[in-house]
């Protein structure tokens, strides 16, 4: 911090993945300044950096972050140089009814950490200290940057209304959020739970976490087993957690009567339903529920956020085993141009300050 430097991933444009030195960001009232202990890297983030680009240019990318508060701008008194945390990256206007009501996520005019604003894919970030929890004691901070998918897929699996207790929950799509969704739908009660996916190496991390009806859908037919495991009637709940049209299908073609399908996975093409999965849809009296990002609580109440970190300092939710690399910044565009082809197989990687 000498000179006022610090190292960062810069993209200048689709494609112009820059690592570089730029700004310490300054703390401003009301702010603290986070030193990244790690980051994930979200899909997202990887069409964002590839194909679709941010809100504008240079952005430093990245919002699933942990690490260490090293500033504390004037008015913050509740947190202190050295205490871990976790940020919420979105920032809410505080102006709108969704704000008013405390829906942050339904912001009209909200700015986002990674996207919209600069994130953490650097040595450093600022964040407003409403946005701000404190890690729990015996949580690392490598676990501590996967809190944000963990509360995304937690959100997902809460927007079904009825208890999982006794349950059978299909998830099809079995990258990180999928297994996290998995883990949720154990904990909360889930009698069964059938994890898809077309990959071995998803499969066979999801064996590894305790998940023994894993199924490789480009061997066998999702809708088939799954009216196989349930005895013809379908899956109470089913997530599409992949975005691909074909897990949109094989989703809504395997609930059962009355039971809810949460579309989780961004899509990342056209999805086309026939009319007969549309009129099967409507006698079935199927819900089909969207979901976007994770609840978060300004005064401290339950939320995604702190449901996920109490469960992780509990040692119910159990992200360790889903961390495939760790890697310095400043080799930050190497792995993520390995993501972005698939080169070698990866689930959660972490990008850290050198």
């Amino acid at each position: 911090m000498d000179n006022g430097l610090m190292d960062a991933l810069v993209l200048h444009g689709v494609g112009d993945l820059r690592f570089a030195q730029v700004p310490i960001p300054t703390v401003s009232e009301g702010q603290v300044r986070v030193r990244i202990g790690f980051c994930g890297v979200c899909g997202s983030d990887i069409l964002r950096i590839f194909s679709k680009g941010t809100y504008s240019f240079p952005t430093v990318c990245g919002h699933e972050f942990a690490g260490t508060i090293v500033e504390c701008g004037k008015g913050v008194d509740e947190f202190r140089p050295g205490d871990n945390v976790v940020v919420f990256p979105l920032i809410w206007c505080g102006k709108c009814a969704a704000c008013e009501s405390g829906k942050y996520v339904q912001c009209n005019d909200y700015d986002y950490l990674g996207s919209r604003s600069d994130g953490a894919f650097a040595e450093y970030v600022v964040a407003p200290k409403e946005n701000i929890i404190r890690v729990p004691d015996g949580v690392t901070l490598e676990e501590a940057a996967q809190t944000e998918p963990a509360a995304v897929a937690l959100h997902a699996i809460r927007r079904v209304k009825e208890s999982l207790v006794g349950k059978t929950v299909a998830i099809f799509g079995a990258g990180p959020i999928g297994l996290m969704v998995a883990q949720w739908a154990r904990i909360i009660g889930a009698a069964q739970v059938l994890l898809f996916d077309i990959v071995p190496e998803k499969l066979k991390l999801a064996q590894r976490l305790g998940f023994e009806c894993v199924f490789n859908s480009a061997i066998e037919d999702p809708v088939e087993v799954t009216n196989t495991q349930t005895d013809g009637n379908g899956a109470h709940v089913c997530i599409e957690a992949a975005g691909v049209p074909e897990t949109y299908l094989y989703a809504l073609e395997s609930v059962r009567r009355g039971g809810s399908v949460v579309l989780l996975g961004n899509p990342v093409a056209d999805v086309t339903l026939p009319a007969s999965l549309i009129s099967q849809l409507m006698r079935r009296e199927v819900s089909i529920l969207g979901t976007w990002n994770s609840d978060y609580s300004v005064s401290g109440n339950d939320d995604d956020w702190r449901t996920v970190l109490q469960a992780m300092a509990s040692g119910t939710l159990d992200l360790f085993p889903l961390i495939t690399h760790k890697v310095p910044l400043v080799d930050g565009t190497d792995v993520l141009n390995m993501m972005k082809v698939k080169s070698e197989f990866y689930a959660k990687v972490l990008i850290h300050p050198s």
